[in-house]
């Protein structure tokens, strides 16, 4: 790849410098203040990413895994329960669930170019033990939350979203995070919103969900040194709350540049026969967290674009029922075929609010040439 400039994922430098001064601002006044949890950066941030989603509470935690964790706990789910979620997710949404005391069943993705969960395979999961169902905002979109409220409201399950990749994302008009009982999302650092390490917040439009969920983030407790239950030590700092305040107010016009780069690859890709677009779910307002495409001989074209320099990647290589970690599970390969289809074939194209037309035209001349 000589004289080639080589072309992220993802590219934090361009996205901190747009954002250095505020950050480093903030940062001063909490050093010189030295309240480093709980300070009044944290409270702050949660009121406006509440605001920003469209839910009265937000409780910002350690980590998106962790955020999941606290809500289904908030939730009453645990030992005994079980948790329907899709096969192709990241591995935090089942270990999260299992970390709850409660087992992770699993249901496939639907075979529309959308590769979100299948609500019908997620109600035929449903055993009079599940106690909540979890769809993921994957990619940037919203799952089709409402498909499952019938049901919910039916039988008591709770409907809890991943929102880990879909920070500005709407559904029918509704912000992904606000769609069901509970959300958790993940400020990671590479995330739409991302902070400078790990973060992640719980949501919630019940009062009382949220107060437990603050409990448990903090030991347990409703005050210092009184412990009503078993909780964790998961509490934002409040640096990383100067980050994802600094971050926020730019979300919006970050997520737009995001939708108009999305727009460009599926006009440059749009005579490539062999390049399987990813599609937009009906009613959906995109947030574009990653660009996946689907595509033959997927490893040897990875392998050619990091050749010169395009920096693609892979999400989930490997579903959950068949990583080592959830073998016990049960399931075996051949269970969730489109799941295991994604995992084969899917690719994640560089996409940043950021990139260029050129570095654009480029990844998609390496793309079609590999192919």
């Amino acid at each position: 790849m000589t004289g080639q400039t080589t072309i992220p994922l993802a590219d934090l430098g361009a996205q901190h410098a747009a954002v250095a001064g505020e950050i480093a601002e903030g940062w001063r006044e909490v050093l010189a203040r030295t309240a480093f949890i709980g300070g009044p950066q944290v409270a702050a941030f949660e009121r406006e990413y509440a605001g920003f989603i469209g839910v009265p509470h937000c409780v910002a935690v350690a980590n998106g895994t962790d955020a999941i964790e606290i809500v289904l706990r908030a939730l009453g789910v645990g030992p005994g329960g079980e948790c329907v979620l899709p096969a192709n997710t990241f591995i935090a949404t089942a270990e999260a669930v299992s970390r709850a005391g409660a087992r992770p069943v699993l249901a496939d993705c639907a075979d529309d170019d959308t590769y979100l969960i299948d609500t019908r395979a997620a109600e035929a999961a449903v055993t009079p033990r599940t106690a909540a169902i979890i769809p993921v905002h994957l990619y940037g979109q919203a799952a089709p939350v409402e498909r499952l409220l019938p049901l919910a409201r039916r039988t008591g399950i709770r409907l809890v979203e991943d929102a880990a990749q879909s920070q500005g994302a709407r559904r029918h008009g509704i912000g992904a995070g606000a769609l069901g009982d509970a959300a958790a999302t993940s400020f990671y650092p590479g995330k739409n919103l991302g902070a400078y390490g790990d973060a992640g917040a719980a949501l919630t439009g019940s009062a009382d969900v949220a107060a437990r969920m603050r409990m448990i983030r903090d030991h347990g407790s409703p005050g210092k040194y009184e412990h009503e239950v078993i909780g964790v030590n998961s509490r934002l700092d409040s640096l990383q709350a100067v980050v994802l305040s600094a971050k926020l107010r730019r979300l919006a016009s970050w997520n737009a540049a995001r939708r108009a780069a999305a727009g460009r690859y599926g006009e440059l890709l749009s005579g490539c026969g062999a390049v399987v677009r990813p599609r937009t779910l009906d009613g959906n307002e995109h947030v574009w967290h990653l660009y996946t495409v689907r595509v033959p001989n997927r490893d040897r074209v990875l392998k050619e674009l990091h050749a010169a320099g395009i920096g693609a990647g892979i999400h989930y290589p490997v579903p959950v029922h068949l990583t080592a970690a959830y073998a016990g599970l049960g399931y075996r390969e051949g269970a969730f075929p489109v799941a295991e289809r994604a995992a084969r074939e899917l690719l994640s194209l560089p996409l940043f609010p950021e990139i260029t037309v050129a570095q654009q035209e480029r990844v998609v001349s390496v793309l079609t040439s590999a192919l």
